[in-house]
């Protein structure tokens, strides 16, 4: 045999080798990247599932409260619309809203046509403008009256 033409074919060999080598550990570095954005895509699906179930759990569910049925208010977020909340909620936001400026509980419950000359009658209503507030549909000025989010 022709030595130079063997030592053409060990070198062609040892190229193909190397080529081999590194398109073994390529396509192990690409089976590696499938894999993990095979991984990221479940991930992605479960977040999906949890943000589709959170939303529609943020709509008011029922509770229980000292054995007595209640309506939970949610909190304001993006995705939340006032529809969301019970209609006596979506009344007083309304009547808020609609306001020259910020007012008083007992303008609120003029509005509504409670009568606020009694005291138990008023409180449980500054009790929803407060939670109103706590969940962020609403703000409370330092003097006591209630405005719109901005």
């Amino acid at each position: 045999m022709d030595p130079e033409l063997l030592e053409r074919i060990t070198a062609r060999r040892a190229e193909l080798d190397e080529l081999e080598e590194e398109l073994a550990q390529r396509l192990a570095e690409v089976r590696a990247e499938r894999d993990e954005l095979a991984v990221a895509e479940r991930v992605l699906e479960r977040m999906s599932e949890q943000l589709t179930d959170e939303r529609a759990s943020a709509a008011p569910a029922p509770g229980q409260v000292g054995g007595r049925a209640v309506l939970l208010i949610p909190h304001r977020t993006s995705g939340v619309e006032e529809t969301t909340l019970p209609p006596d909620y979506q009344r007083i936001l309304t009547v808020v809203g609609q306001a020259a400026g910020p007012v008083m509980a007992r303008q609120v419950g003029d509005a509504l046509g409670i009568d606020v000359t009694v005291r138990a009658k008023l409180e449980p209503l500054r009790g929803k403008l407060v939670r109103l507030v706590d969940r962020g549909w609403l703000r409370k000025l330092p003097d006591g009256r209630f405005t719109t989010r901005l």
